[in-house]
């Protein structure tokens, strides 16, 4: 069964196509890596998927919801890491987990115990009390994906997760995703500049790049097509490009989670 479904899509502004007349699916647990090089239409993609930009043209389908009909039972099906922090830094660890609950309208009890459980799977729990402010980058993205998971969503968008972290930091963290996608069967929809992670982790990739998705399948059915050796020398094949780190801009996410709630 797909639990996402993406028909003809098509996302123009003004006389710029972003997203050209794109179409792929992903199965319920499913793994799944998108990856182009930078501008190549992934996070308009992804804003598109999780109710933040409307398509020009094309359907969407998220847990057999239609994004543009029925944005909150969209919302509710997914979980979402921004490539830049949008944690409240003036506030706890624990407060910005509470904020999110109110958000999701978790009932007081439930939350309480799935904060707690999910800040131990983080190993953040005992520093609960701690403002953001004070913690290093890697802490603060083992925050974001327990935010992420506090109301249990069946899909789990990663957009650059691991960006700027430390070798042993991203491990740990796609170590901590990948034992969430076996024990709850939850749909990974990730993005990242990192080819081993995509060739070790993703069970299907779609690689996108001037708008169009120009091939999907398993690592190693992409680079058995191209004739290479590893996925960061297949993409190379595919695009002509090497992947790059994409700018940051820290504020813009932040603005989008509060968009995302605004009524």
């Amino acid at each position: 069964m797909n639990i996402i479904e993406v028909k003809n899509l098509t996302k123009k502004f003004k006389d710029f196509t972003a997203v050209d007349n794109i179409s792929f699916e992903v199965k319920t647990g499913e793994v799944f890596a998108f990856l182009g090089p930078n501008g190549a239409g992934k996070s308009t993609t992804i804003k598109m998927l999780t109710t933040l930009l409307s398509p020009t043209s094309g359907t969407i389908a998220i847990n057999g919801f239609d994004p543009g009909k029925d944005q909150d039972n969209v919302r509710k099906s997914f979980g979402i890491v921004f490539q830049d922090p949008s944690l409240d830094d003036e506030l706890t660890a624990y407060e910005n987990m509470d904020f999110h609950g109110v958000l999701y309208n978790i009932e007081k009890t439930l939350k309480i115990k799935r904060i707690r459980e999910l800040l131990n799977i983080v190993d953040l729990w005992d520093r609960k009390d701690n403002l953001v402010k004070t913690f290093s980058g890697g802490m603060k993205r083992r925050l974001e994906i327990a935010r992420g998971l506090l109301h249990h969503p069946k899909i789990f968008f990663l957009d650059e997760p691991t960006l700027g972290l430390d070798p042993q930091t991203r491990n740990q963290m796609w170590t901590y995703v990948s034992a969430l996608n076996k024990k709850e069967g939850m749909t990974i929809f990730f993005t990242t500049h990192y080819m081993e992670e995509a060739e070790k982790i993703a069970q299907k990739i779609a690689v996108i790049d001037h708008g169009k998705i120009i091939t999907q399948g398993t690592a190693e059915k992409l680079k058995n097509s191209t004739k290479t050796n590893s996925l960061e020398e297949a993409f190379l094949a595919l695009t002509g490009k090497k992947i790059r780190d994409e700018e940051a801009n820290p504020m813009e996410h932040l603005r989008m989670r509060r968009r995302m709630w605004r009524h």
